[in-house]
């Protein structure tokens, strides 16, 4: 198999995705489309907090990669008219760093910490004092000498980014007012996206030709985007420059995603289950020697899309490919 990050239907942000984010992320929640719900609850509390001129409540975003949990961070320090700091839970390795970054926040700041469930947990026990109290508790000293100190903070907001909110601890998790889940998007939406991240990249595309790419970016915008300036090479070179749903169509047949948005990939993992166990079921050690894949890279990047349109499924005996997967690659399903 490829390997991940050179998955153009990957979810997960590469080196090429950067620059291109910055400049397509909607900076205000007026421009920002699809999360309805999410919208709603944060126009709510962001207009509250504002009116009390309070900072907002913590929040925790959550949901799978590439959905825009760090451009809504982005927003809300936008709409609030506060400054934000931008890091990752690996990032802050010693309970030095986050304090270093707490006590350079001014009030009302937000800061962002992306991946939060991979933060260290004697760092994680820094931030409950910090995000009830907003306050700090040092130790000074070594030993028998040793004595605790506490710094106040300016008021700030924290912002939680996961894709496993599973994974956080209680305590954590607790300290949030504002859990808010980001789910897949629809493909009306996603047109929508692709039609404004065309016009700004300056591509000309019909709606007919933004509406098949939405169709197999898998819900994910970071995808569509993806797809989007890969259509806009093909259109260049080899059409008139203009994204038809001829021209999307045979751009995306030459990238090998399919009507579902499938990749080599996937039609690799699921024609291993069908050829060499007969459609499972198999165990995931069994398929992570089979397909030379790590157990976790099949459990966290191959098989979430897979589940989520019903071409796989999880049993107590194993993995087993379904009638439905099948059907799309045209073959025939014998029932036991």
């Amino acid at each position: 198999m490829s390997e991940k990050e050179n998955r153009i239907i990957s979810s997960s942000l590469n080196e090429d995705d950067r620059d291109n984010e910055v400049s397509l992320r909607p900076k205000w929640i007026n421009e920002y489309i699809g999360q309805t719900k999410v919208k709603e609850k944060l126009n709510i509390f962001i207009q509250a907090a504002r009116e009390r001129e309070e900072q907002l409540d913590h929040v925790l975003l959550y949901g799978p990669p590439g959905l825009g949990k760090t451009t809504l961070a982005n927003i809300i320090a936008n709409e609030m008219g506060v400054n934000i700091r931008v890091t990752s839970g690996p990032a802050i390795e010693r309970p030095g760093d986050l304090a270093s970054i707490l006590t350079n926040l001014d009030h009302g700041d937000v800061l962002f910490i992306d991946e939060i469930h991979r933060i260290n947990r004697t760092v994680e026990e820094i931030l409950y004092p910090a995000m009830e109290d907003f306050a700090l508790d040092i130790i000074i000293g070594k030993g028998p000498s040793a004595r605790s100190v506490r710094l106040d903070l300016s008021k700030f907001t924290l912002i939680g980014a996961t894709t496993r909110s599973g994974q956080l601890s209680s305590p954590l998790r607790d300290r949030f007012g504002v859990l808010l889940n980001l789910e897949l998007y629809d493909e009306e939406d996603l047109k929508d996206i692709i039609m404004r991240s065309a016009s700004i990249l300056n591509i000309k595309s019909y709606e007919e030709g933004a509406l098949e790419i939405a169709r197999r970016s898998r819900g994910t915008p970071r995808v569509a985007n993806r797809l989007l300036k890969r259509v806009r090479d093909y259109a260049q070179v080899l059409e008139n420059g203009v994204i038809t749903l001829d021209v999307a169509n045979k751009g995306l047949k030459i990238l090998e995603v399919d009507s579902l948005g499938l990749d080599a990939v996937d039609k690799r993992l699921i024609m291993t289950l069908i050829e060499n166990f007969n459609g499972g079921p198999v165990g995931i050690d069994t398929l992570s020697a089979a397909t030379g894949e790590e157990r976790i890279t099949i459990e966290d990047v191959y098989e979430p899309y897979l589940l989520q349109i019903g071409f796989l499924n999880r049993t107590p005996q194993g993995r087993v490919i379904t009638k439905k997967a099948y059907d799309h690659f045209n073959i025939p399903f014998i029932e036991e």
